[in-house]
């Protein structure tokens, strides 16, 4: 199939679309192309998760319950656990995890085997996607030598591109079909290929230049983030020294109409983005010899945040004469976003390390999250009621979801130690609160 045959498929919708990872990005983005006509076969290794779609049910917060059971019930989304299909697909999108080792490298282990499953069933006129965030060079580096295995050339028998997702999970304003999407291509072959795909259901497509640049416009994106995220804790670091309100300072910087960015400090920094991806691109300098500065030292204060939670925690408990290894305390809230169930790489669950550590009783509550797993165990939410609240010596605000009531909290509470100024608006038993 030429190159001209697949752009006709991808404008018509005959073009079969395939999505490899069906989460937080995949599952949104394959619904997405379902809407619009496309049929779209999903690989999802996980069986759990591909029999959940095969019957219509959900399991990602983003996507509307009735569409999925919709698109699937029509027959234009379906899931399968192995790659037998993949030959049938015209487009196939890859949208699998990148972690990061225990030593801050990059584990590429998923998007490696991917593209082996990928290689021996790879046919002519084929375009392969890449939209897991990784560093500069993966596409090019480590997806094409694979892929060539297979006989066949890129640019000439298929086409290969990186278009990095831009997922903001729980952002109701900026979905996959209105956030702008950039694209890069190993060639102009595969840019144009690229860029008519995604322009078929995204409002604005913006092609670079190659695959590394735009692998390069994602890790930036999230360490931009991260550096900033750091900037601000380490001012709550140094206003806690100078027995200073972060908040207040913060809130009236942020009233200048130029020249300044609002980002907020917390107990750390969660979630698939922020805590892994500059890292990506930190590695990656340090193969070219060149040293990321901010990016480490914004990784380093970033990940001290957990700890001063629980240095705090300790002081607020020692003015009350209770030891901390002898404490009960109630996280409120266990996501690492507000509104959100998604607890990866979750500030909170460090915080409930280092308190149980330290010999502490850890409980938490989170409506999105009734039950988590952590430090090998699974871990139920606490009922929310006031005998809770009374029966703890300190509940740290960990999470800032809309659905609780703080200044209910905080009227139930003994001690609250705030860390994300979720009780703004309270006005009554403010001297409970102790602000991060």
């Amino acid at each position: 199939m030429s190159k001209t045959t697949l752009l006709q498929k991808i404008q018509d919708r005959s073009a079969i679309v395939g999505v490899v990872g069906l989460g937080y990005v995949g599952l949104p983005f394959a619904v997405e192309k379902a809407k619009v006509g496309y049929r779209v076969l999903g690989i999802e290794q996980n069986p759990a998760r591909a029999e959940k779609i095969n019957r219509g049910e959900n399991y990602i917060q983003d996507v509307d319950d009735t569409e999925l059971r919709r698109i699937v019930s029509e027959g234009r989304l379906q899931a399968f656990t192995d790659f037998e299909r993949a030959s049938d697909m015209d487009v196939i999108v890859i949208c699998v995890p990148t972690p990061l080792t225990r030593n801050l490298t990059p584990d590429m282990r998923y998007v490696e085997r991917v593209t082996r499953e990928l290689a021996p069933r790879l046919r002519v006129g084929q375009l392969i996607s890449l939209e897991s965030t990784t560093y500069p060079g993966t596409t090019e580096e480590l997806m094409l030598p694979i892929l060539q295995e297979s006989g066949l050339r890129v640019e000439r028998d298929f086409f290969l591109a990186h278009s990095p997702e831009r997922v903001d999970p729980g952002n109701q304003r900026y979905t996959t079909r209105n956030t702008s999407k950039i694209v890069g291509g190993v060639g102009p072959e595969s840019l144009e290929a690229a860029t008519h795909f995604y322009s078929q259901t995204i409002e604005h497509v913006v092609p670079v230049s190659s695959a590394k640049a735009a692998e390069l416009v994602k890790v930036f994106e999230n360490t931009f983030r991260a550096v900033n995220i750091a900037l601000v804790n380490e001012l709550t670091l140094l206003c806690d020294r100078m027995d200073l309100n972060v908040w207040e300072v913060l809130d009236a910087a942020f009233t200048k109409p130029f020249g300044i960015m609002p980002f907020y400090p917390g107990p750390g920094v969660g979630g698939h983005c922020i805590p892994i991806d500059p890292h990506y691109l930190e590695w990656k300098a340090k193969e070219l010899n060149f040293n990321t500065h901010f990016i480490a030292l914004a990784g380093e204060i970033n990940r001290r945040m957990p700890e001063f939670v629980v240095e705090k925690a300790q002081r607020v408990l020692n003015e009350a004469g209770i030891a901390l290894s002898k404490a009960k305390v109630l996280l409120l809230g266990i996501a690492y976003k507000k509104d959100l169930n998604d607890y990866r790489e979750s500030p909170a669950s460090e915080v409930w390390t280092l308190l149980e550590s330290a010999g502490a009783q850890v409980a938490y509550h989170d409506s999105y999250v009734p039950v988590c797993h952590l430090l090998e165990q699974s871990r139920e939410s606490a009922p929310l009621t006031p005998e809770t609240l009374a029966n703890q010596d300190l509940v740290i605000i960990t999470t800032d979801h809309s659905d609780i009531d703080y200044d209910w909290v905080t009227q139930h509470s003994k001690r609250v130690l705030d860390t994300r100024n979720a009780t703004r608006q309270v006005t009554t038993n403010l001297e409970r609160v102790t602000l991060l």
